[in-house]
């Protein structure tokens, strides 16, 4: 496993991510793992080192609204304006997830978790990888998240491939999760 400072660690986190593996990132409140979402045996695998369950499905996080669309419904203008007015930032909806979304990223759900990130960090790894990425908290299920990369490397050892070194963001806690349809709050923050 890596960690970084500079810029050509993002590359290499990039390749990695492109390659199948799986980085720790600084979020808007936790440290996050992720992989390409297109990459079914990379989502297994962070399945297996979370020690989550698949019917949970994941949150999908990216720099702009394009890299979310091929894994949703098209979105009303209705919608989108509220969506849109929180973000970037800590708040993730529930949007209907286009039919394509396989079971892996979205779980039992007819929906998808989906945040265009604040962190300017994360959001440059998305931009240069040119993907959405999952994105799930740093721990194992039940335990609390990392907070730094050192949490990560405590937690986790070798199973993560890369650590991109960072400092997680203001948000105490975990991003809120909004059903956009309803606007019930699924998870509070």
């Amino acid at each position: 496993m890596k960690t970084t400072r500079s810029g050509r660690e993002l590359e290499e986190a990039v390749e990695i991510i492109q390659q199948g593996g799986i980085v720790a990132y600084p979020t808007e409140a936790v440290y996050g793992l992720g992989c390409d979402p297109r990459q079914v045996a990379a989502i297994h695998r962070l399945l297996e080192i979370k020690e989550r369950a698949i019917e949970k499905g994941f949150i999908l996080i990216a720099a702009g609204f394009e890299q979310l669309q091929p894994y949703l419904c098209p979105v009303n203008e209705t919608v989108m304006a509220k969506i849109s007015a929180t973000w970037p930032g800590p708040v993730t909806w529930l949007l209907p997830a286009a039919d394509n979304v396989p079971r892996d990223v979205r779980g039992t759900h007819d929906t998808v978790a989906v945040r265009i990130t604040a962190h300017p960090l994360t959001a440059k790894l998305c931009r240069t990888a040119g993907t959405a990425l999952i994105s799930t908290s740093a721990n194992r299920e039940g335990e609390p998240a990392a907070r730094t990369a050192r949490e990560v490397t405590g937690t986790f050892g070798s199973l993560v491939d890369f650590i991109l070194i960072g400092d997680v963001g203001d948000e105490p806690n975990p991003t809120i999760i909004k059903d956009a349809r309803t606007d019930e709050i699924v998870r509070p923050a």
